[in-house]
């Protein structure tokens, strides 16, 4: 083998690997994820493993000390289907007056069979039932959210839609 070809072969080497670390280079730049802030939706990852025993706090007392500002932050999960302006009905109903209306009652909204029927009120211990798992609560719903985990989140979702209500 003479030196040209053990150059080229050499340069082609390098030279690929040059490429390789500029791509890496630019990629972290592009997509590290500390130079973006606070990310917009985090999901909920369950571990497996130690669970820790909680104290039991009746539902009253934690909506009693709910903070209906984080409500207004966990809402933005809700945002993308539901409005809050009185009459607004998007992908789903408003929820302008949610607490203490009649289930399925938002004017010009076409529920699904399900929701139609289920009847009652959405109390704030019924919303909380429904928030936990909506297609648990009501069988064949056509909402498709998976839920809110916490029971923080739930109860200060609900003192925010309750402040809404005139």
């Amino acid at each position: 083998m003479d030196t040209m070809t053990l150059t080229k072969a050499a340069a082609g080497l390098f030279g690929a690997l040059l490429v390789f670390l500029l791509g890496k280079w630019a990629a972290e730049g592009l997509y590290h994820m500390d130079s973006h802030g606070q990310a917009s939706y985090v999901i909920e990852v369950e571990q497996a493993g130690a669970a820790e025993a909680e104290e039991e706090v009746s539902f009253e007392e934690l909506l009693a000390a709910a903070d209906a500002s984080k409500g207004a932050k966990v809402f933005k999960k809700c945002s993308a289907c539901h409005k809050l302006e009185d009459g607004a009905n998007s992908t789903g109903p408003h929820l302008y007056g949610i607490v203490g209306r009649a289930v399925a009652a938002a004017d010009g909204f076409s529920y699904s069979g399900a929701m139609s029927s289920k009847g009652g009120e959405w109390t704030p211990e019924e919303l909380d039932a429904f928030l936990t798992k909506p297609s648990a609560a009501v069988s064949g719903t056509s909402m498709s959210f998976a839920g809110l985990k916490k029971v923080k989140d739930r109860v200060n979702l609900i003192a925010y839609l309750d402040s809404l209500n005139n």
